[in-house]
Parts: C-alpha cells; sequence; structure tokens
C-alpha cells in the first residue's frame, strides 16, 4: 500500500502545471528532497525523505548521497540533515533584492516606536518568503530570518498580496495551495480565505489573530509598486492575549490602530524603491 505524502510535503515526481517537455524531472527530484528538510524536519532518515518526497527509498537514496558528495548535505550514517552550503541557493536572488537593504532602516524605525518585531515579505508560489525581519522580543518558536517560508493563506502579509493577485491568479493559488490548519484557528477553506481577502482587499489590511502560531497576532499591508500593484508586505508582530479578554473584534481594532503608521512605512518603502528603479 502507498503511503500517504504527509501535509506540507511535494511530491517530487509531480509535474508543475504548464511545464514542457524541457522539464528535467531529476532536477525537480533533487530540489525536492532538500526542500523536504524544513524547521519541523531538520534530521531525518532516508525513510522519512523517501515519505516526505514520494519517492522510492532506492530513489531518495541516489538523491541524497549525490546531495553529501555535493556538500549540501551531512549524513552520520543513519540521519540526514542540510548543510549551510544551501544557503548559496538562495543567496543570489536575495542578494539581488533592492527593497531588503531599503526598507530595513524604516521598519527599524517602526520597531523601535512600538518595541514590536517588523518585517517585509514578498509571494512565492503558495509562500510567502522573509527578504527582512527586525527583532525585538521572540514571540514564536520557530526563528525568522530572510528566506524563511510559511504558508500564506495564514499570514497577515501573505493575506495582503493574495488580496492584491487577479481572479486567475488567484485560482492558480487555490489550485496548488495546501490550506493546512497550522493552529485551531487557522481558516483552511477556499470559502472562508476568499470571504478574508474580499475584507483585506476592501479595507486595504490584514488582521491574522493566531492563525499561524498561538499566542502571535500580526497585521500587514502591502507595498505598492511603480505599476500600482503589491510588490511586497509589511507588518508588525504583536502578541496575543491567551486568555478570553476582549472579542475577536476588539482585538482586530487593537491592532488596526497601527495601519496608520504602516502604511506610512510602506509608503516611504515604494517611494524609495521607485526612486532607485527597485520596484
Amino acid at each position: 500500500m502507498t503511503e500517504a505524502v504527509p501535509a506540507g510535503a511535494v511530491p517530487a515526481g509531480a509535474v508543475p502545471a504548464g511545464a514542457s517537455d524541457a522539464h528535467v524531472q531529476s532536477l525537480a527530484r533533487g530540489l525536492a528532497v532538500i526542500r523536504a528538510f524544513d524547521a519541523e524536519h531538520q534530521e531525518m532518515t532516508l525513510s522519512e525523505v523517501a515519505v516526505r518526497t514520494a519517492l522510492t527509498r532506492a530513489t531518495a537514496r541516489r538523491f541524497l548521497h549525490t546531495l553529501v558528495a555535493l556538500g549540501y548535505v551531512r549524513t552520520d550514517g543513519r540521519l540526514f540533515s542540510l548543510t549551510p552550503l544551501v544557503l548559496q541557493l538562495g543567496y543570489a536572488f536575495l542578494s539581488g533584492q533592492r527593497l531588503p537593504e531599503l526598507a530595513q532602516p524604516i521598519l527599524e524605525d517602526l520597531s523601535h516606536r512600538h518595541g514590536e518585531s517588523t518585517s517585509l515579505a514578498i509571494l512565492d508560489g503558495t509562500d510567502i518568503v522573509y527578504l527582512t525581519r527586525i527583532h525585538t522580543r521572540r514571540i514564536m518558536t520557530v526563528g525568522i530570518s530572510p528566506g524563511t517560508r510559511f504558508p500564506a493563506h495564514a499570514t497577515s502579509m501573505g493575506r495582503v498580496l493574495l488580496a492584491a493577485l487577479s481572479p486567475g491568479e488567484l485560482a492558480d493559488y487555490f489550485a496548488h495551495a495546501e490550506l493546512a490548519p497550522l493552529t485551531p484557528r487557522t481558516l483552511t477553506s477556499r470559502e472562508a480565505i476568499e470571504a478574508e481577502l474580499a475584507r483585506v482587499r476592501e479595507a486595504g489590511y490584514a488582521v491574522v489573530d493566531q492563525e499561524l502560531e498561538v499566542g502571535l497576532r500580526s497585521v500587514a499591508v502591502p507595498v505598492i509598486g511603480a505599476e500600482g500593484r503589491a510588490v511586497a508586505a509589511i507588518n508588525v508582530a504583536l502578541p496575543a492575549r491567551l486568555d478570553s479578554a476582549g472579542t475577536s473584534e476588539e482585538r482586530d481594532v487593537e491592532a488596526a490602530q497601527l495601519v496608520p503608521e504602516l502604511r506610512e512605512a510602506a509608503q516611504r518603502i515604494a517611494e524609495a524603491a521607485r526612486a532607485v528603479g527597485a520596484a
């Protein structure tokens, strides 16, 4: 009996929509093996990698040992884990982004004024990717740094970026997104998420209360590029009340009080980016 692919895993043999005969399946499988490692799966056995990538054990073994030989994976003979060399795979992209360096001082100013963490992220497929993170106190169990990815549907920055998509782009997103629950509060149905995106589209900002992680709220606004489309998003992360004090609407109002300053910061980032031709 074939074992089901776990939530969050990407079948290595799956061919992306629109792929042509130029699609190299072996490269796709090798990248899927790398992507199988994440914060919850930092070390895995051969069998665990095979399950998460939907590869046979023999195929997974070949890819893992190739990555070991290339220096991207290390092993003690039983467990496999990524090495720092994999950072080079994303460095070219991150180093080519002008937005992080332009946003950094603006987000630092916003963070210092409120004593809360701020971030800049873009949409990449069904995930958001962090480009900049200004840390204050640690309110998440998972550390965030440039390159960290989270499912867009469960994040405030993801929602403002999804709300900016065209109907066709949004349909494509839902065709590929795995709307997995990350906490008991996470919206996981397309209908509920689309209704929330409609509210975000009308309001111009998103508030997410403990859908990504219990104890964490965040509020986000888009960064609008020269062509009038959202090119990124910024947010402020806030500790959430773990008791029942206040209604959800009251908590949303509290978070929304940060929106004017977030919008001002997003506008400053957009203006700086346009001035240097970065957005």
